[in-house]
């Protein structure tokens, strides 16, 4: 996975997948994939799972990138602990899936916590083939 600053200030983590590199052919069975993780999870929990694309496309000034077919985002919560109330800004994490024609882009934005970092970081990897 790349990690990266956008947008001057939001460090993410994106990956990149080929469709022909994934263990999945469509959105839906990506989408499926993190929600079949997310519940799984011992600590994360699934909260929604979004269509940002028809949401986008039903507004009457929504734009859409080139090329982007689809996107979901799948919004789950790490939380441990509430230690001060200044970190519900930082909760729930969402998890971007877009579909770009021959590949998916799989993103999210970096948390202060290492081991959600890890395990999104790992849901995204399972998606690619092994060889």
């Amino acid at each position: 996975m790349l990690h990266s600053i956008v947008h001057e200030n939001f460090p993410i983590f994106v990956l990149k997948v080929d469709k022909a590199d994934c263990r999945f052919a469509t959105l839906d069975d990506v989408v499926a994939h993190f929600v079949a993780l997310a519940e799984a999870h011992p600590v994360a929990r699934l909260i929604s799972v979004f269509d940002h694309y028809a949401h986008t496309k039903a507004l009457a000034d929504g734009e859409i990138g080139p090329g982007i077919v689809g996107a979901v985002n799948i919004v789950v919560c790490f939380g441990l602990a509430i230690a001060q109330p200044e970190c519900l800004a930082l909760r729930p994490r969402s998890i971007g899936i877009a579909e770009l024609g021959e590949r998916f882009v799989i993103s999210f934005l970096e948390t202060p916590m290492p081991v959600a970092n890890a395990v999104m970081e790992e849901w995204a990897c399972d998606l690619v083939t092994r060889g």
